[in-house]
């Protein structure tokens, strides 16, 4: 006879979060549109950049300096206008989440106060703060998921979530993982060896196609314990008692 015991459990609410789930022939079609968008900063690279060769390379640029016959170096044109909305790189992409991630906890604090307290400074309309001016925040991330272990991205659907929080439905910021293999064709187009994920600012240049469809065909991330902690609301302990098999009891042995 299968022998069974009660396990209780609490259902946490910090499980993990899903991806939004799109079709393969979106993300084929995603990945054709961002590929051609990204194309020029390709192009740029393979032209006016030189890959670096390493220790060598830099000990006889040292040495011929030294001797007074370094040869004038070619004037180089600047990066094409969208390498400023273009972020690479699973560590500067996390830090900026980060940082707006922040910003929008400010964002909405703010404008918790101004909303009690009924009351806007007109005298300081048009007054600078003396900071500088801040990126743009993120529109889409794009994730190359495939042969990757999922603990090393599994922060950025909650990480995208908390950062658009403030932003409107229709501008959240929305997050692509491509499920089949296409590093290589990310990191040609880029002019890169590789590459693991792609983040594009709002209004980046020649992007409105891309960023439209992109809206149209991809939901925005959805947390449900942030909703659930946003509401204000309590909510009872969830205890679960789950009925669980166990193994037949061992013999003892003398």
């Amino acid at each position: 006879m299968e022998r069974k015991k009660i396990v209780h459990r609490l259902d946490t609410p910090f499980s993990a979060v899903e991806w939004p789930q799109i079709g393969q022939e979106d993300q084929d079609a995603i990945l054709e549109l961002f590929c051609h968008l990204l194309s020029p900063l390709g192009k740029y690279r393979a032209t006016f950049l030189t890959p670096s060769r390493g220790k060598r390379e830099r000990k006889r640029k040292r040495e011929t300096r030294e001797g007074g016959v370094e040869s004038a170096r070619p004037q180089v044109p600047p990066a094409p206008d969208l390498a400023a909305y273009v972020d690479v790189g699973f560590s500067a992409i996390s830090r900026n989440l980060q940082d707006q991630s922040a910003a929008s906890s400010v964002s909405e604090k703010k404008t918790e106060t101004e909303a009690h307290n009924g009351e806007h400074d007109d005298n300081n309309k048009g007054v600078s703060s003396g900071s500088s001016p801040k990126k743009a925040p993120y529109s889409i991330i794009f994730v190359a998921r495939s042969g990757q272990s999922a603990a090393f991205n599994c922060h950025f659907p909650q990480m995208v979530a908390v950062a658009s929080k403030s932003q409107p439905d229709e501008e959240k910021m929305r997050l692509v993982g491509f499920s089949k293999s296409c590093e290589e064709k990310l990191a040609k187009a880029l002019g890169i060896p590789r590459v693991s994920s792609v983040a594009l600012r709002a209004d980046a240049p020649q992007a409105k196609g891309l960023v439209d469809y992109v809206r149209g065909h991809v939901a925005p991330v959805q947390v449900a314990w942030l909703q659930e902690a946003g509401s204000g609301k309590f909510l009872e302990t969830n205890i679960e008692a789950v009925p669980t098999k166990i193994g037949s009891k061992k013999a003892k042995t003398s």
